[in-house]
C-alpha cells in the first residue's frame, strides 16, 4: 500500500510565501555585498550572523537537540546541500549575472526536485499535473525577466552555470531533508546551519583572506545582517517547518514564488514600475503552482461530472 503524497495545506501555503519574500531579498542583499566583499566572505559572514540568531533563538525555547551520530551526519551533509554548496555557487554567480537574472535561474528547482523525487521516493511521484505545473512555473520566470533570459555572452553563461549547479544541490537538499523531519524545525534549522559555517570558515579564510579587506561600509552591514538574520534565520525556520508539514518536492516550489516576491518588494520599497512580461509570468506561475497542489483541479473535475 502506498503512502499517500504530502500536499500543501493552507499554513504551508502562507509559510511557502513568506519564505519567497525574505529569500527573495536575498539576492538585493548579496548584490549590495558584492560591491566592496568576496563572495565566500560574504556566505561566510551570513552563516555566522544567521546562526547566531538560530542559537539565540535555541536558548529561549529550548528545543529537543539532536544527540546521535547518525542525525549529526545527516545534518552535516544537509548543510553541505542546503548552504554551503548552492549559497557559494549563488553568490560567486551574481558578479557575472544580477540578483534578478540569479534568481530566475533558481527556480528550476523544482524541474530537477520533482523529477529526482520520482525516482529516489515512493510518496512524491511525478504525475501529470505536477509535471505541467513545473513547466508552467518555469515558464513563467522566463517570461517574467522578459529578454533578460535571452542574453547569451560569456559572463551570463558562466553566471548561469553556476545557479543551474545551485539549483541541483537544492533539489538534492529537498530530498536529504526528509531524513530531518522528526526533528523540530529550529533544531533541524540550526544544526544544518551551523555544520555549514564550520565548513566554510576555514574556506572563507585560505581563499580570501578576509582580515586583508578594508572594513565594510555601514550599508553592506546593513545587508549582512539582513541575509543574515532574515534570508537565513528566520527563512530556514520557515523552510524546515513547510519541509515537515509538506514534504520535500513541496517545499522547493518556494524557487518558483522567488522572482515575483522580488518584484513585489521593488515595487513596495524601490517603486519601480511593473511590465507587461512581469503581470504575464507571475500569471504562469501561480497556474503552474494550481497545478502542482492539485486541489483546485481535482474540485473542478468533481463538479464537471
Amino acid at each position: 500500500m502506498s503512502t499517500p503524497a504530502p500536499t500543501l495545506d493552507s499554513i504551508a501555503w502562507l509559510l511557502l510565501v513568506a519564505l519567497s519574500l525574505v529569500w527573495g531579498a536575498s539576492f538585493f542583499f548579496a548584490e549590495v555585498a558584492l560591491v566592496e566583499l568576496p563572495p565566500i566572505t560574504i556566505v561566510t559572514l551570513r552563516m555566522i550572523i544567521g546562526v547566531a540568531g538560530l542559537w539565540a533563538i535555541v536558548a529561549v525555547i529550548r528545543p529537543v537537540m539532536p544527540r546521535d551520530r547518525a542525525t549529526w551526519r545527516d545534518l552535516i551533509v544537509m548543510g553541505l546541500l542546503n548552504n554551503a554548496i548552492p549559497f557559494s555557487l549563488i553568490v560567486t554567480g551574481q558578479i557575472w549575472i544580477t540578483g534578478g537574472l540569479a534568481s530566475v535561474l533558481n527556480a528550476t528547482t523544482p524541474v530537477f526536485g520533482v523529477i529526482a523525487a520520482h525516482f529516489f521516493t515512493s510518496d512524491e511521484r511525478l504525475t501529470p499535473n505536477r509535471l505541467a505545473g513545473v513547466v508552467l512555473g518555469f515558464l513563467g520566470v522566463v517570461v517574467l525577466m522578459g529578454p533578460s533570459v535571452i542574453g547569451n555572452s560569456e559572463a551570463q553563461l558562466i553566471g548561469g552555470a553556476f545557479l543551474l549547479a545551485a539549483a541541483v544541490s537544492y533539489a538534492t537538499a529537498g530530498l536529504w531533508g526528509r531524513r530531518l523531519r522528526h526533528l523540530p524545525p529550529v533544531s533541524a534549522a540550526t544544526g544544518q546551519a551551523s555544520c555549514s559555517m564550520v565548513m566554510l570558515i576555514p574556506v572563507a579564510l585560505v581563499l580570501e583572506q578576509p582580515w586583508k579587506l578594508a572594513m565594510p561600509s555601514a550599508e553592506v552591514w546593513g545587508s549582512l545582517v539582513g541575509i543574515g538574520l532574515l534570508s537565513t534565520t528566520l527563512a530556514y525556520l520557515m523552510f524546515f517547518a513547510i519541509l515537515k508539514r509538506a514534504g520535500g518536492s513541496n517545499v522547493m516550489l518556494v524557487t518558483l514564488l522567488v522572482p515575483p516576491s522580488a518584484i513585489l518588494l521593488g515595487v513596495l520599497i524601490l517603486a519601480e514600475p511593473v511590465s507587461i512580461e512581469q503581470l504575464l509570468g507571475t500569471a504562469l506561475i501561480g497556474l503552474g503552482l494550481v497545478a502542482i497542489d492539485g486541489r483546485l483541479i481535482k474540485r473542478w473535475f468533481r463538479k464537471s461530472i
